[in-house]
């Protein structure tokens, strides 16, 4: 029998799939990373960036400006002093009420540059060992321009009465009779500051000015200031 010869056609093997991974041949699958459901991803924004840098200086101008401003326009406490002084009556009643009519030139300072002083509600009174010794005076309105010197001389006391002790009945007798009587004079009211368009609001000032009056009894008018004259002034 001849020899049949099967002739076998040896295909050439086909080549991996572009696709597929060396860990595809060997079975492997690769991991693939997939973002969780709900998770957000943040990139970098140059605009965003700007935007920050760009209101930090702003608000870097901003409290700079303000700065300048405080610095320039800062208020300062005005400053009080008496110049003269007079005494017109000082009578005792039984029982003890005194009538008092004093004149006192209060000077107020604004030491200010740019800033004005308005005051409001202002009265004035003396007090003599920490007691009214005239009834509150009501002053009118002022206006201080900066670097202005202004002032006031109030009749205070003028037809009015007060209670006071004995201390103070017994206190002003000696006093008087020594020739010498330490007195304070209260200003009292609110104020506020001015520069330009800006006013503040309104703040409590009180001024107490304690001065030493050369007084001698049936003295009337004019009678000299003893000591020192300045006012201390809370705001």
């Amino acid at each position: 029998m001849a020899e049949e010869h099967h002739n076998h056609h040896h295909l050439p093997p086909e080549p991996p799939s572009p696709a597929m991974s060396s860990g595809e041949k060997h079975g492997h699958h690769p991991t693939k990373h997939v973002s969780p459901p709900g998770s957000a991803t943040y990139a970098y924004s140059p605009r965003r960036s700007h935007v920050a840098s760009l209101v930090t200086v702003l608000l870097l101008l901003i409290g700079l400006t303000f700065l300048v401003l405080w610095l320039l326009y800062r208020p300062h406490d005005p400053a009080f002093a008496v110049a003269a002084a007079a005494v017109y009556s000082l009578n005792f009643t039984a029982p003890p009420y005194l009538a008092a009519a004093f004149q006192f030139t209060v000077v107020a300072r604004n030491p200010n540059r740019r800033v004005s002083i308005l005051y409001d509600s202002l009265t004035a009174y003396v007090a003599y060992r920490g007691q009214a010794v005239t009834v509150p005076l009501p002053l009118p309105p002022l206006r201080q321009a900066a670097k202005t010197t202004v002032a006031m001389s109030p009749v205070i006391g003028a037809g009015g009465r007060v209670p006071v002790s004995v201390e103070v009945v017994d206190g002003l007798a000696a006093d008087e009779a020594y020739g010498v009587v330490p007195v304070s004079v209260v200003v009292s009211g609110r104020l506020r500051w001015k520069a330009g368009a800006v006013t503040t609001g309104r703040h409590r000032v009180y001024v107490r000015c304690d001065v030493w009056v050369g007084l001698k009894r049936g003295v009337s008018g004019q009678v000299p200031l003893l000591g020192s004259t300045g006012c201390k002034v809370d705001v």
